[in-house]
């Protein structure tokens, strides 16, 4: 059994990052916000992140490198597809990076993002767009908590309140 202040399985873990790829190109940054908080254990993060944080302890800083199969999956083909623009709902918001969930033959949903919009056509890839991506996570954990039962529950932190 771990303590409060270590990363394991039940916790809660608030930390700031900064998400690069091999090129050193910054994808994404929490620290010019609040910091993200995750149940560890519950799959709320990238599987190589969360076990690259199990054992740390708040105040800790490290650099944690997740490859494709750890982080978003390996890019599969055949990639972006042609979609008419009249099957998308004639309110939608149609812009590269948005996200739709779409239904398979087989009944599961699943995430499609968009690549691309031409006058009749939308293209769409079922690869999150860092799939194929080996990242590169620049991490400081700010705290850890003990999740409540709600959260245990519930599978994920439960807002701040106001």
């Amino acid at each position: 059994m771990s303590d409060a202040s270590t990363v394991d399985n039940g916790k809660i873990v608030r930390f700031h990052y900064t998400l690069t790829n091999d090129a050193g190109e910054q994808l994404d940054s929490s620290r010019e916000s609040t910091p993200l908080a995750y149940l560890h254990g519950a799959n709320n993060i990238v599987p190589g992140l969360e076990r690259h944080m199990r054992g740390h302890q708040a105040g800790d800083k490290f650099v944690a490198v997740v490859g494709p199969s750890e982080g978003y999956g390996e890019y599969q083909e055949p990639g972006p597809q042609p979609v008419e623009r009249s099957a998308f709902p004639e309110d939608a918001q149609l812009f590269e990076g948005a996200t739709f969930s779409v239904q398979a033959g087989t009944g599961d949903v699943f995430p499609v993002w968009i690549t691309k919009v031409e006058d009749d056509t939308v293209y769409v890839d079922a690869n999150h767009p860092l799939a194929g991506v080996t990242l590169h996570f620049d991490v400081e954990i700010v705290d850890i908590r003990d999740a409540s039962e709600e959260e245990m529950t519930q599978g994920h932190p439960s807002p701040p309140a106001a």
